[in-house]
This record gives structure tokens, C-alpha cells and sequence, in this order.
């Protein structure tokens, strides 16, 4: 009884029969749009505005100043030994304190979405109004609280922007400290601020010669500079106690006190303001808002003028604030979701790795075994396909190097010249060799040579490779020996790049080391390979009328045909000593037609089987296992690389930079021992890796690029055409036989 799995079947398979009629798709048409290069160049530039607002909105707190003694030779003496508010407009200063058993309570670095509707609930518990000066990014953020506080009829009043040391600043700098956190009031509660309070500021009596220009700047600017009396030295977490005791003004003084509602953990500021509060009215003090105690002291001195703490913002600057309060919390959200994304490529890339070396260890250990064998010797004869179009350069040595192999069964050639304007054919044929057919045929693209081709080949075994690559004498022999298992529809063969001296070359060596022959060890271990390389890939002739033949559904058409074979039961294998050599692209362009007809052709070939992941059987069994692999290694991870070397050039400027190298160095340790684990696999030599650091910073981008267009063209719709690389003819040299 003929089984499925036997190949000398005399009806397909199940699965077969199903893929067959999945092919039957619509063909892709090869008109091609041009790169989406001003979109992503807006994007580019976008997401730079982005990243540089989120740089500016999250600039780190610092737990204090440096220390520095600049005297108070240029401080006014009325100043040092007046009170807290202090008005330095119109070039004059006057300074201004509380009366008698009054207090305002100000709150800095805030606002918080925990701690500061814990100190607002109990401020209202005893009625009391506080004056908070907020940081201009947490307003942003938060622009709900700001709105709470002014309608709860508390007062705002401006602390910066990002809370930085005002006096190793720029002039310029420190108005946009103000200026942007203006607008944050602006656009969260509709309110402006005539209140200012610096950074790490203290009592009048601290001000020196390098804090004096600070005040008298703010001053010029229409803002009134708060200190304060007392401080409650909340920051420090004194206790609950020694904090009352700080923030208890002596005697029965007036007192603007300083406390926290952010920050880090505010619990004892919280604690200590219940029991603050109602001690102080005990006392008979009142408490009141920075500008209504004031103002108080302004009517007490007999003057006709008040103060307002937040008038009312105008129309435009109420639209600039909402614009800055989106963009600051775009930029969070933004940020958020590449540290999410960080952590995704980073398990991405950790767990390929430990697959990698597992499981692709593990195969060629399987492989070396002194006991391994694929079963009887396989000496049938083999029939070689060469598409070839516009080949002239590199089809000579291609066809030498395949008639002359060294399979005992003997060797047929058929080199299918489709359409070639250059000479292909006459130069095939006048090589004179017994063994290779020439037939020439119309232009009708790469998977119409190759069906021609097999339907005229004679034998059973076939091998389909490009009309540029050169066979080591028993590469043929080598790849075909697979195929004493009934089971093997489809063998991958080992692809070398043969022209290394250039650094595009080298880089690319490496990649087929690592990116090609590793995984199909990993794949070929998993039962899903994707890919038998168009350069080296034998097949099973029924095996290969079972799947339906190469198509033109896809610009990929060897993932097309490999994932059919593994839909229709048929096992796919690598076969590392089946060796042939390739010209690589030696230009940057070059490169990039090559790798987004590959990578876009792998999503065509994707979507086309897509609905084969709900088979059942062996066709869904490779589908999911197949599609989920191409999805998080040859999509995902590609696509979201470029996270990790965004977020190590914006470490760099705006975070810690030593971290950050060390992330990234990590990150290439990674990479690194990947590299040595295959190369020592594939038996290279490790010389090359010396390039390997240098890959990342011009090798990856433009793959990155690649990967985003395919990506863009696949989502929009867009049609590519089929690309033909330039060769030099350049031959690489050819090993010896394995053996």
C-alpha cells in the first residue's frame, strides 16, 4: 500500500491537493511606485521632534545644586534682611512678608497624581488653601490636577520646566524654563502665573551674587520671586515631628512654609500636615494664598494695589499650551512604547540566540556523527536547471562548474536562456560540453525558465540554481544525497559569497553565515524551513509537481515553492558540505534592489499561505510553526531592530551614558557570539568578524531601510518589479571537494 509520504505515490497527497489549489492566487503585477522617500523623511523628522521633546520633558531631577559661596557684595542689604516676596521690576526691589499669625502654605515639584490629591484632600478637610508651584513638564503631564487645584481655588504658580539649576543656564534657556511652563498652566487650567519660584531657592537671607541676576531677570519678566520662611525639610523624611517643628514659624510671625507634594514618598508630609494645620489655627494663625497674604500686607501698608495670582490666559496662548501639553504627552507615550519595544527586541534576540545555539548546535553535531547517514548511497542521475537572462558574465564558469561535477550517476544540464539580449546562449553553447542543453525561450520571467526547464529535464532528481553560481565539484553529489530519504521533497545547499574583499562583501559573508545557513539548521531541527535558496536547491521532481510548480504569485518564489512543500507533508533539509559560491551585490545600491525583492517577496509568500495556518494536518502544522518563526525573526525583530540603536543614540545625549554603552555593548556581545558559534559551524575562519562592530553602524541601517520599505509597500499595496542585479563576473575561488 503507496502511503502519502512515499514518494513513489502514485496520487499526491492530501495537503498537496490543498496547496496546489491555494496557489492558484492572483498573479502579482511588476509595475513598481517609486520609494516612499518624503513620507519617511517626514516621519524621520517627526519622530526626531518627538524624541527631542520627550529629552527636554524628562531632563532628570538632581538632588541638589552644587554648593558655591558667591558673597552678596551686589545683593541689595534690604533684600537679605527683608521677607520672602520680592519684587524686582522696573529696576527697583522691594521685599515683602506675611502679617502677624498668617501662613502660606507653597508646595513644590509637583504636581503628583498620588501625592498631590493626597495633600489637596487634606487642605480641604480643614479648609485651607495652599500655593503650588508646579514643574512646567509634571503639568503637562497631569494637566487634570492643574485644573483641579485652580478650580478648587488653590493657587499655581511657576517652579520651571524641568526643575533645572537656573544659574549655569542661559539667558535665553531660563526664558524658556518660564515660557513653557506658562504655557503648560496655559493649556491645562486656562491660567497664567505672576509667581515664580527657583529651583532650589531658600530664604532671602541665602540670595548671593550669582542668585541676584535670577531675580532681577524674573522681576523684568513680570514675575514675583517666592521664597520662603520656613522650610519643612519634607525631602529629607526627618519624621513627622522634626517636619512640624520645621515648618512652625517662631513666635506669632507671618510665614510663606515649604513642603512637597512631590518627588518621591510624601506619606510623612502628608501625616505632617494634618497635625500642622490645625496646631497653627490653635495658635490663631490663619492660613491664606502667597498673593492674597500679600496683598494683605500691601493694604496693611496702606497701598491700593493687588495682586493676582493666576489671571486668566488669552485664546492663543490656551491653543500653544494644548499643543505643548500633546506634545509632551505624545513624547511620553512615545518613549514608553520603545522601552516596551527595547524589552521585545531584546527577548526577541536573546531567545533566537538560545535557539540558535541549542538547536542548530545540536543539528550539525547530529550531522558529524561518525554513524549519520541519510541512508543507501543516492547515485541516480540528476538533471540541473540554469535559468538564465542577460547572464553573460558568470554563465561559463556557472555551467563548467555543474557538467564537470563529480556525481557517479551522471550530470544533465539544462540551461534555459529566457529572452537574453547579451549573448547568454551562444556562450553556453559554445562551450562544447556533452551534458548541457541550451533552449532558448521568450522572456517570460525566472519561474517560467525554471518549470521549462524541469518539464524538459529527463531524470527525477533536480537541482535549480542561478546562472551566476559556481558549484564546487561535489556539491551536486553532496546535495542529492538526502533524497535516500522518502521522505525529503526539497535540500538546501550551502551558499558561500565568493567575492570577500570589499567591506559591503564582508559584511555580507557574514550575514549568509549567520542569517542564512545557521537558521536553516534551527528550521530544518523545527520542521519549518522557509527558504530553499534559488543559488543551490535540490528537489524531488514529484515532490515538486505535488506543490504546483514554481509560480509567479511572489518576487520570492523559492519561499513560495519551500513553504508549499512543507505544506504537503514533505520534509526540507540542509545540507551544510553541498557548497556553491555566489557574486554578491558590491554596491550599496545594488544591495538594496537585492534584499527588498527578497524581503518584500517573503511577505507576498507570507500572505499568500496565510490562510493555511487554520489546515489541519501537515499542512498546518508547518504553516504555524513556519509562519510564527518568519513573523518574530524575519519581520518583527528586523523591523523593531532599529530600536535598540534609536534608543542608544538618544541615551547618549539625554540619559546615562555609561548605561547606555554598556546596553549596546551587551547587545553586540550578543551578536558576536552568535557569529563565532556559526562560523565555527560552517567552518570559517574568524578573521572577518573584525567587521562585525562596523556592520551595525552602516550594514544594519540600510537593512532596517529595507525592511521599512518592504513593510510600507506591502501595506499600501504597491507593486514591485523584478530586479536584476549587475555582475562583474568576478569568480570566486572554489574550494576542494569535501571528500
Amino acid at each position: 500500500m503507496r502511503t502519502a509520504a512515499d514518494p513513489s505515490a502514485g496520487r499526491p497527497p492530501p495537503q498537496a491537493r490543498r496547496t496546489r489549489g491555494a496557489r492558484r492566487t492572483r498573479r502579482v503585477r511588476r509595475s513598481a511606485p517609486p520609494p516612499s522617500w518624503a513620507l519617511l523623511g517626514v516621519l524621520l523628522v517627526v519622530l526626531a521632534g518627538v524624541l527631542f521633546v520627550g529629552a527636554y520633558a524628562n531632563a532628570a531631577f538632581v538632588p541638589d545644586r552644587a554648593q558655591h559661596d558667591d558673597g552678596q557684595d551686589r545683593v541689595p542689604a534690604e533684600v537679605v534682611n527683608g521677607g520672602p516676596i520680592i519684587n524686582a521690576a522696573d529696576g527697583q526691589h522691594r521685599s515683602y512678608r506675611l502679617p502677624a499669625r498668617t501662613v502660606a502654605l507653597t508646595f513644590d515639584d509637583g504636581p503628583d497624581p498620588k501625592w498631590t490629591r493626597e495633600v489637596l484632600r487634606v487642605l480641604d478637610t480643614h479648609q485651607v488653601k495652599g500655593t503650588f508651584f508646579v514643574v512646567g513638564s509634571q503639568a503637562a503631564r497631569h494637566p487634570e490636577l492643574v485644573r483641579e487645584l485652580v478650580a478648587g481655588g488653590h493657587e499655581v504658580g511657576v517652579h520651571t520646566f524641568t526643575h533645572p539649576d537656573l544659574t549655569t543656564l542661559s539667558g535665553w534657556r531660563r526664558r524658556m524654563e518660564y515660557g513653557q511652563t506658562q504655557l503648560a498652566l496655559a493649556g491645562a487650567a486656562g491660567v497664567r502665573s505672576s509667581l515664580m519660584r527657583f529651583p532650589y531657592s531658600s530664604h532671602a537671607d541665602a540670595i548671593d551674587d550669582r542668585d541676584w541676576p535670577l531675580v532681577t531677570e524674573a522681576g523684568g519678566l513680570g514675575y514675583l520671586t517666592v521664597l520662603n520662611d520656613t522650610d519643612s525639610r519634607d525631602w529629607a523624611l526627618p519624621g513627622v515631628d522634626a517636619t512640624v517643628a520645621n515648618a512652625t514659624p517662631a513666635g506669632y510671625s507671618g510665614a510663606i512654609s515649604l513642603w512637597h507634594d512631590a518627588g518621591g514618598d510624601r506619606a510623612q508630609t502628608v501625616a505632617a500636615l494634618d497635625r500642622f494645620i490645625p496646631l497653627m489655627k490653635e495658635r490663631g494663625y490663619r492660613f491664606t494664598t502667597a498673593t492674597e497674604g500679600l496683598n494683605l500686607t500691601l493694604a496693611a501698608a496702606g497701598i491700593d494695589h493687588q495682586v493676582t495670582g493666576n489671571p486668566v490666559a488669552s485664546g492663543a496662548e490656551r491653543w500653544q499650551g494644548r499643543m505643548l501639553v500633546w506634545a509632551v504627552q505624545g513624547a511620553d507615550r512615545t518613549l514608553t512604547l520603545f522601552g516596551a519595544l527595547f524589552v521585545l527586541v531584546g527577548v526577541l534576540t536573546v531567545g533566537r540566540t538560545v535557539l540558535l545555539l541549542l538547536l542548530a548546535g545540536r543539528h550539525a553535531r547530529r550531522r558529524r556523527a561518525r554513524d549519520w547517514t541519510w541512508g543507501p548511497p543516492v547515485t541516480e542521475p540528476v538533471s540541473v536547471i540554469v535559468p538564465a537572462y542577460n547572464e553573460k558574465e558568470g554563465i561559463a564558469a556557472a555551467v563548467r562548474s555543474l557538467a564537470t561535477g563529480d556525481h557517479p550517476g551522471g550530470i544533465e544540464v539544462v540551461v534555459v536562456d529566457d529572452g537574453s539580449t547579451d549573448g547568454t546562449a551562444d556562450i553556453a553553447e559554445g562551450l562544447g560540453l556533452p551534458n548541457v542543453r541550451v533552449v532558448r525561450k521568450p522572456n517570460g520571467g525566472k519561474p517560467s525558465a525554471l518549470n521549462t526547464g524541469v518539464a524538459l529535464a529527463r531524470h527525477e532528481l533536480l537541482v535549480l540554481v542561478d546562472g551566476d553560481t559556481v558549484f564546487e565539484p561535489d556539491a551536486v553529489r553532496r546535495l542529492v544525497q538526502p533524497f535516500a530519504d522518502p521522505q525529503v521533497g526539497a535540500v538546501a545547499g550551502n551558499v558561500k559569497v565568493g567575492n570577500r574583499d570589499s567591506l559591503i562583501a564582508k559584511w555580507q559573508h557574514i550575514e549568509y553565515v549567520i542569517g542564512f545557513n545557521l537558521d536553516r539548521r534551527l528550521y530544518e531541527t523545527l520542521r519549518c524551513m522557509s527558504t530553499v535558496p534559488g543559488a543551490i536547491g535540490g528537489f524531488r521532481r514529484q515532490a515538486l509537481v505535488y506543490a504546483g510548480g514554481m509560480t509567479d504569485d511572489t518576487l520570492a518564489e523559492d519561499t513560495d515553492i519551500t513553504m508549499a512543500l512543507g505544506r504537503a507533508g514533505w520534509k526540507v533539509v540542509y545540507e551544510e558540505t553541498a557548497r556553491a559560491w555566489t557574486e554578491a551585490p558590491a554596491t550599496m545600491g545594488q544591495l538594496w534592489k537585492q534584499r527588498y525583492r527578497w524581503s518584500y517577496g517573503t511577505m507576498q509568500a507570507m500572505w499568500k499561505h496565510r490562510r493555511s495556518l487554520l489546515d489541519s494536518g501537515a499542512s498546518g502544522r508547518f504553516s504555524r510553526r513556519c509562519l510564527l518563526f518568519l513573523t518574530l525573526f524575519g519581520v518583527l525583530l528586523p523591523l523593531l531592530a532599529p530600536v535598540i540603536d534609536l534608543l542608544a543614540l538618544y541615551g547618549l545625549f539625554f540619559l546615562d551614558r555609561t548605561a547606555t554603552v554598556v546596553a549596546w555593548l551587551a547587545m553586540l556581545a550578543v551578536q558576536f557570539l552568535t557569529a563565532v558559534v556559526a562560523f565555527r559551524l560552517d567552518r570559517e575562519k574568524l578573521g572577518v568578524l573584525w567587521v562585525l562592530p562596523l556592520q551595525q553602524f552602516v550594514y544594519r541601517q540600510l537593512m532596517y531601510l529595507v525592511m521599512i520599505q518592504s513593510v510600507v509597500t506591502a501595506l499600501t499595496g504597491g507593486r514591485l518589479g523584478w530586479q536584476k542585479l549587475r555582475r562583474t563576473g568576478l569568480r570566486p575561488t572554489v574550494r576542494a571537494g569535501n571528500g
